[in-house]
């Protein structure tokens, strides 16, 4: 007949057996379930982050211009005299810049700001109906209407000639994202616009 402490240490070595076999990990069966569960949010995630990564680059390329364009009607105030906004193709995008109006490139001591990538000046495809109060006709600036100086700011800071422009921004190839649009007004301040690949126009900043 065991004795007392034999059934004792006979019951613990049963409970730490069990114990071990509960921790054990998981099965073949479970890991596969959580592969697939990880797959298909990943798959669900993706488009969305990219989504949101295409929209960022448009509004950081629209926001880029926007203040190249400020900072070219700052310089024309505080030089007092004309001073250009300048656009030239640069490889497979654009570069705009501040300068004479004699420029064709700009040079290392200006300020200048490329165009690129996903995100490019477009004149074709892009959504129709925007217009800005007051500002009359919206003339698009790209290539061909540059040469390359697009337009220039007076010592006042006002568009010379006193006309409101427009630069398009999107992708080439993809335009799900949308589209952004810098608006200069004749008064020389910048507006930007954002609308889907099918509008309507939204004024964001």
């Amino acid at each position: 007949m065991p004795s007392n402490e034999e059934t004792i240490l006979g019951q613990s070595a049963n409970r730490s057996g069990t114990r071990r076999s509960g921790i054990a990990g998981f099965s073949i069966v479970e890991l596969v379930v959580s592969l697939c569960i990880m797959l298909i949010l990943t798959a669900i995630a993706v488009p969305s982050l990219m989504r949101s990564l295409r929209a960022y680059q448009l509004n950081d390329a629209a926001g880029r211009v926007s203040d190249m364009l400020k900072f070219t009607r700052f310089e024309a105030v505080r030089q007092n005299k004309k001073v250009s906004f300048l656009l030239a193709p640069n490889g497979s995008g654009w570069i705009v810049w501040a300068g004479p109006s004699t420029d064709t490139a700009p040079s290392p001591m200006e300020k200048q700001v490329p165009i690129a990538g996903f995100a490019s000046l477009v004149t074709a495809g892009v959504p129709s109906g925007l217009t800005v109060a007051g500002s009359g006709p919206l003339n698009t600036l790209s290539g061909s209407s540059c040469t390359p100086a697009c337009f220039a700011f007076d010592a006042r800071g006002a568009v010379s000639p006193l006309q409101a422009y427009v630069l398009y921004i999107g992708s080439i190839n993809d335009p799900d994202p949308g589209y952004r649009a810098v608006i200069l007004l004749p008064s020389g301040s910048t507006q930007i616009w954002s609308a889907p690949s099918a509008g309507p126009w939204q004024q964001v900043s």
